[in-house]
């Protein structure tokens, strides 16, 4: 059996935007509500634990009546054809219930909670509120299972590792501003083709190899495919 090439997915926000998951950086988004160092940060946290709860019991909930679009459901039909991973910067679960496989969730899963004593202890809470006072089994509160700014991200090793071995690299709605997770074209061999799908103008270091698909997640998806001669 032939040996399917491995590509890798790098995806962010505009991933996640057409089904009607708020992006916190665009016009109307989530930043024009909130600071996000209130409820994104680990300052924000020891500040105002109730807040941040609330903030991410309202992602959850919105979340659960999101389904994924048809750039998600393209990606997981790519696995027909290849070895796919996608990393993701998303905090949402689109990309495993349209049927992708392999994700790493970079910034940490909003389905799950972590003692915020042990971040060992991780549980799946599916869309379930995490109120004050919900506690892990060694008795401290309940966090969301989130990377705040401030805070290291843990799978970013075995995303370098991931990266490092694309044969294709294909990033999606992502403005490449969030480091670490941007640095991650860095590590991809000069010699891969890279995609960018994405309506908006993106930065990509120079002496790359890009095609550039300035369309939204769905559509830049069915483009790739045509362009992968599928």
């Amino acid at each position: 059996m032939e040996r399917k090439k491995r590509l890798v997915v790098l995806s962010g926000a505009g991933m996640s935007a057409e089904s009607g998951i708020r992006t916190f950086r665009d016009s109307g988004g989530l930043w024009e509500e909130y600071d996000v160092m209130e409820v994104a940060s680990i300052t924000g946290w020891q500040k105002n634990r109730d807040l941040v709860l609330r903030f991410y019991n309202e992602r959850r909930r919105q979340l659960e009546k999101a389904v994924p679009n048809e750039g998600h459901k393209g990606l997981a039909d790519l696995e027909k054809y290849f070895d796919v991973h996608i990393i993701t910067q998303n905090v949402d679960n689109l990309h495993e219930r349209a049927g992708s496989t392999k994700i790493l969730h970079l910034h940490g899963e909003l389905t799950k909670a972590r003692s915020s004593a042990d971040p060992s202890l991780v549980y799946d809470i599916g869309y379930r509120d995490i109120n004050p006072g919900d506690r892990c089994e060694k008795g401290s509160q309940l966090r969301p299972h989130i990377v705040w700014f401030g805070e290291p991200v843990p799978a970013m090793d075995e995303a370098v590792q991931i990266a490092s071995q694309a044969e294709i690299f294909v990033i999606i709605g992502t403005s490449l501003n969030v480091y670490p997770a941007a640095g991650l074209v860095n590590y991809v061999s000069s010699e891969v083709t890279v995609f960018l799908i994405d309506p908006s103008e993106v930065y990509v270091p120079a002496g790359r190899r890009v095609e550039v698909i300035k369309e939204g997640a769905s559509a830049g998806v069915a483009v790739l495919k045509t362009k992968l001669n599928l």
